[in-house]
């Protein structure tokens, strides 16, 4: 037996050795150098350490060109991970400089160890190709987001939106757990790979066929699509907005991501078919009703909210049934839309989330009729909106747009005889159905004046500049893809 190469290790999972060692300073510097200081100068700081370490890990992850299998799947090191990682880092990024505009906690140090300890769960989430390791990272960020959702002391909702999630998640972790555990008792095996020889030529099972419904419920769970989407309009209305940032980018995007990696290496073999009149057992028509429902009652559903952050709750459970095209497509090219999709997605969200915290600090709520007369109170931020909320509604040349094309597309050409134009057709239509609910948001800023009462609206220039920036992306990506493209 050859001995373990710790040192070896280490270099492999060098990204989240840095951002372990930033945790600690971070914590370190709160805890000591800083503990009389001012809560800005604190926040400042901190920010600035904790931006220093995801740049640094971002840096060592963009640079390296590695591939490594560890015990046999528990750690892979790939350039597809390494660029998911420097996403789910640089997301990081702009959630902490969101962060820097909200009053919700007095304790920097820790909210800020917590967003960097989620991100390191969701970094080892993707670097994985075995049930057990998913599994722990995935409720290691759970976890995470469980207490940044209740973080906000002095808000009742942020500690029932946490006391929700948390029993929701626990729920889905049962569900998951035992759909590994027969995957485990039917392959022998933890790594997806063997897991696809241990279930070709099985059939459909009754075992086989539970594994695939616990599976599917479990992460149905952890990504919102209906009908397991309970939890998240009251976790994304009662958590901290830059919280919810965080909830609705980063964990969207390893989900997705590992979520695919299980369909389409796992379950090889067992993919059945979702065409239209062509159904044959299989996960592919259970995650094509999945996608479907998840649609029509995110999109349906959003039309009637008052509140910005529970409207872009159900958004993200639209955007969660076009995100399972990706998985549904079961191609390559589908996979790379899906990345491409969800990584742009997640960049858009944490702008609009951004707006809606600095509206929030200023009015104290984040209600439609609050954001009345935006563009002459906050020109600049104004603008921003108008850019998220038109690219999450797909018009061109905003990254939204190009990220539909491509997944759509991909989606159409993937079934056979063009048998999954259905789903397509559906999303197209309901993407039309979302430039409603994105306007009335619009028409408020653009249009409505503002109560006579009104607060004016300061933008801090560190939140500015973050939503700036974000825009100037979402734009970018647009009319350029390939910037992203070549990677995937």
């Amino acid at each position: 037996m050859n001995p373990v190469n710790y040192l070896h290790i280490l270099q492999l999972a060098a990204p989240e050795t840095i951002m372990t060692l930033t945790v600690l300073v971070v914590l370190g510097v709160d805890l000591t150098v800083l503990r009389g200081k001012s809560f800005s100068s604190r926040f400042n700081v901190g920010a600035l350490i904790s931006i220093l370490g995801c740049a640094s890990a971002a840096l060592l992850a963009f640079t390296r060109h590695t591939e490594a299998n560890l015990f046999n799947g528990l750690l892979v090191v790939s350039p597809s991970s390494d660029f998911v990682k420097v996403a789910l880092l640089a997301l990081t990024i702009f959630t902490i400089l969101i962060s820097t505009s909200g009053k919700f906690t007095n304790h920097v140090g820790e909210y800020l160890s917590l967003i960097l300890l989620g991100t390191i769960a969701l970094m080892f989430l993707v670097s994985t190709e075995d049930l057990l390791m998913i599994f722990l990272a995935l409720e290691f960020a759970s976890l995470v987001l469980y207490i940044l959702t209740a973080f906000n002391k002095h808000n009742a909702k942020s500690a029932e939106a946490a006391l929700k999630y948390f029993l929701f998640g626990g729920m889905s972790a049962a569900f998951l757990l035992f759909g590994f555990s027969l995957l485990y008792g039917i392959s022998g095996s933890t790594n997806l790979r063997e897991i696809a020889l241990g279930i070709a030529g099985r059939g459909f099972d009754p075992l086989l066929l539970v594994a695939l419904v616990m599976t599917i419920i479990g992460f149905g769970f952890k990504v919102a699509a209906v009908p397991f989407h309970l939890w998240a309009p009251d976790a994304y209305e009662g958590a901290p907005t830059p919280s919810a940032a965080f909830m609705g980018s980063g964990s969207k995007v390893a989900s997705f991501y590992v979520l695919a990696k299980i369909f389409t290496l796992g379950f090889v073999g067992a993919e059945g078919s979702a065409v239209w009149h062509g159904y044959l057992s299989g996960w592919t028509p259970v995650v094509a009703i999945v996608a479907a429902l998840s649609m029509v009652l995110g999109n349906l559903t959003a039309i009637v909210q008052s509140s910005v952050k529970r409207l872009l709750a159900y958004s993200a459970i639209a955007h969660a049934g076009y995100m399972l095209l990706g998985v549904l497509g079961n191609t390559t090219t589908s996979a790379s839309g899906m990345v491409f999709y969800v990584i742009t997605y997640a960049l858009t969200t944490i702008g609009a989330f951004g707006v809606v915290t600095v509206v929030e600090e200023a009015t104290g709520s984040d209600a439609i009729q609050n954001f009345a007369g935006l563009s002459k109170r906050a020109p600049g931020l104004s603008l921003c909106l108008l850019i998220f909320l038109l690219s999450l509604g797909g018009i061109p040349p905003l990254a939204g747009f190009i990220g539909k094309f491509f997944l759509f597309s991909a989606v159409v050409t993937a079934g056979a005889n063009l048998g999954l134009l259905w789903l397509v057709i559906l999303a197209i239509a309901m993407s039309a159905v979302s430039f409603y609910y994105y306007l009335r948001v619009l028409k408020a800023a653009y249009v409505e004046d503002a109560v006579a009462e009104a607060p004016a609206i300061k933008v801090p220039l560190l939140t500015f500049l973050a939503l700036a920036l974000l825009a100037f992306l979402v734009i970018l990506f647009g009319c350029a893809p390939g910037l992203l493209t070549q990677f995937l």
